[in-house]
């Protein structure tokens, strides 16, 4: 097997499997209208089936890490990734709502397994401000996919049909598996791998489910996506019916994201190890706060309107790609034996709340973009104090907390 030679190839690959996450997510948003027309369905029952996808995701993703912990990073991926294959021919098939809601579950339930596993390769292979900068840059590099996926997926409906989107998703998976045969290392030695039995996974989900660290540094960064994904979620209804754009005009919303995305990784990658964790977070945290007062100002006294309706997004996407890679790294740390389940719990947490936005509060507030500000602005105030919880748990626990939950965040 051929491996990556440089941290660059490596970084490209992680994030080309990232990727599959929001392709799998933006690149079908802009064919509900046609999804609803061809399978004679309701919008609800369309919505349904990102809600399905979140779902399953969420609860799979649980079990990735645990998987890579006892049977290798690398064929887990693999196989993965062939599931999602089967799954997408499935759902470009389709010839009524229920299957695809069906089909929907089984791309949730493989979907995750990349991103995951990727962050664990990266922290069993590098530590420090070099895992730091690795992580920026799989962020950069995947940060193009939340643009350029509804995009795609807009031109690709109206040139072709909403199932080619479908088949452009199992070529994409098939190009993956091919390149991760090839280049993926593996990261975790077989002496290093723990046991699949239900008695060692029980106590080491309960030693993570167990940690008040875990909850409030994993509930940060998925707080803080929280707030974007209400708008990925809320962005049929935010941009077509609030901003009267067509369904190949998402990148009015998703290139000002993606832009935040990139340059707060950017920002990351220069500033590892020059920086302290908690000053990083809490500058990340003034962009958040910032984007978010000014989007319910704005949206309290004026009418939606270009680009004053999108920009804030730019500044939250911006400041919660500051503040995830540090934090992120810091709940890979508190348990570092199991760090692939630990990814998974993250991710679960994460997945989890996104499902919750998409099935329940982003159709409750999407009527009003004045809603969809406040609800925003909520999630990140959420995401400081868990934060600054977090925080003031560890300096009051910092004799008494096991080894693994004295990272420091200075």
């Amino acid at each position: 097997m051929k491996q990556p030679s440089t941290r660059g190839g490596l970084a490209f690959l992680l994030a080309a499997l990232a990727m599959l996450g929001p392709f799998s997510v933006d690149t079908y948003l802009p064919a509900f209208p046609a999804i609803e027309a061809s399978l004679h369905t309701t919008p609800i029952q369309v919505q349904q089936t990102l809600t399905a996808y979140m779902f399953s995701f969420a609860v799979m993703i649980l079990w990735h890490g645990a998987l890579s912990d006892a049977f290798g990073r690398r064929n887990i991926i693999i196989g993965s990734l062939a599931v999602f294959c089967v799954a997408s021919l499935g759902c470009a098939a389709v010839h009524s709502i229920e299957y695809l809601w069906a089909f929907r579950v089984l791309q949730g339930v493989s979907a995750g397994a990349g991103v995951v596993i990727g962050r664990a390769i990266i922290r069993d292979l590098y530590s420090g401000p070099d895992a730091a900068r690795l992580l920026s840059l799989v962020t950069m590099i995947f940060s193009v996919a939340p643009a350029l996926a509804p995009i795609l997926g807009g031109w690709i409906v109206k040139i072709l049909d909403w199932r080619s989107i479908f088949l452009f998703l199992f070529l994409y998976t098939a190009l993956l598996i091919w390149a991760c045969y090839k280049r993926l290392p593996e990261s975790l030695p077989v002496h290093l791998r723990q046991p699949f039995s239900p008695r060692v996974l029980v106590v080491n989900y309960k030693r993570v489910f167990g940690s008040p660290l875990f909850h409030l540094k994993a509930g940060t960064v998925a707080f803080n996506f929280a707030g974007l994904f209400l708008y990925v979620a809320a962005a049929p209804v935010f941009l077509t019916q609030h901003l009267g754009l067509g369904p190949d005009q998402f990148a009015w919303q998703f290139v000002p994201t993606v832009g935040g995305i990139f340059l707060g990784a950017l920002t990351v990658n220069r500033l590892a190890g020059s920086i302290a964790v908690g000053r990083q977070v809490l500058i990340g945290f003034a962009f958040l706060i910032g984007a978010g007062i000014f989007n319910l100002a704005y949206h309290a006294f004026l009418p939606p309107a270009l680009p004053w309706s999108v920009m804030p997004l730019f500044f939250y996407a911006f400041g919660m790609s500051v503040v995830a890679p540090g934090v992120t790294l810091l709940v890979l740390d508190l348990f570092p034996d199991i760090r692939g389940l630990v990814a998974s719990c993250q991710s679960f947490t994460q997945t989890m709340l996104a499902a919750v936005v998409s099935g329940v509060i982003a159709p409750f507030l999407s009527h009003s973009v004045l809603w969809l500000a406040a609800g925003q602005l909520a999630f990140t105030v959420i995401a400081l104090c868990l934060w600054m919880g977090g925080r003031s748990y560890h300096l009051a626990h910092k004799d008494n907390v096991n080894a693994w939950e004295t990272v420091p965040v200075e």
